[in-house]
């Protein structure tokens, strides 16, 4: 609604302007009168029209944003839109690529072994090439353990893929130090959380956790990611309220700016 109001108060602003100028009073009557008022005024209406875009321009480029507003409408709608149908993301990975994750920490790279978990390693192209980790926080963190992320932002985004479900890979390569694997609840309910193993956790084979890709360069940048919180953010609460609860609540976490394929 804010983006059709403030058109219309613009417009309303403007017409009263040019009311106020082109209308002589009663009083002003004669032709020299009028082009005078008019000349004299001419300046004025020029410096309100340019006040008028200035004021516009800082509430649509500043003051909208930090409500989560741009010019098109909800920033997280118009960003996420199509993140919302995990049905359509589906194409089959190569059998080998690199990912490239920048943070707020630095970069750090990602091989992908397709042969390690064939259909891990094809969610992880799928929501990679579609953005889903940019602005991603990484929730929990657990120092010498594991880094996990992977909860969208957009409450919206993450409910359509809470229960987009793919089944279980065998486990063909060990949770070691460096691996990348992807969480779950059970078996057969992998969506879209990972965790990066910061040490040797072969433990976690036994379990049905089967690493799909590696950390090939920059592990100490996730070493180093924020780990005081341990487990303290609330996933039902992430569900619920996105960045907006992890910002006011854990505004030291760190998270993924950018994620792409290379």
């Amino acid at each position: 609604m804010v983006r059709f109001v403030l058109p219309l108060v613009a417009l309303v602003v403007l017409g009263l302007l040019l009311v106020a100028v082109v209308l002589p009073s009663k009083r002003d009557t004669t032709v020299a009168v009028w082009w005078t008022r008019i000349r004299h005024d001419v300046g004025t209406l020029v410096r309100s029209l340019i006040a008028l875009a200035f004021l516009t321009t800082i509430v649509w480029f500043v003051v909208l944003p930090l409500f989560g507003w741009s010019a098109r409408g909800p920033i997280a709608a118009q960003d996420s839109g199509g993140l919302r149908n995990p049905a359509a993301l589906t194409e089959q990975a190569p059998a080998m690529f690199e990912v490239a994750f920048d943070t707020s920490k630095g970069r750090f790279v990602v091989d992908v072994h397709r042969e390690w978990a064939p259909i891990g390693a094809d969610r992880f192209y799928n929501l990679v090439k579609s953005g889903f980790f940019d602005d991603v926080r990484f929730f929990r963190v657990i120092g010498g353990q594991l880094a996990q992320f992977g909860m969208h932002g957009d409450p919206a985004v993450q409910s359509a893929w809470r229960d987009a479900v793919v089944e279980d890979d065998p486990v063909r390569h060990g949770n070691v130090r460096g691996s990348v694997s992807f969480a779950s609840r059970g078996p057969n309910t992998r969506t879209t959380q990972l965790f990066i193993n910061l040490r040797d956790n072969s433990a976690y084979d036994r379990l049905g956790f089967a690493p799909f890709a590696e950390v090939v360069s920059g592990l100490d940048v996730v070493d180093s990611l924020y780990s005081a919180y341990e487990e303290g953010p609330d996933q039902g609460l992430i569900d619920a309220a996105g960045n907006a609860y992890l910002t006011r609540e854990f505004p030291n976490l760190d998270y993924i700016e950018k994620a792409a394929v290379r």
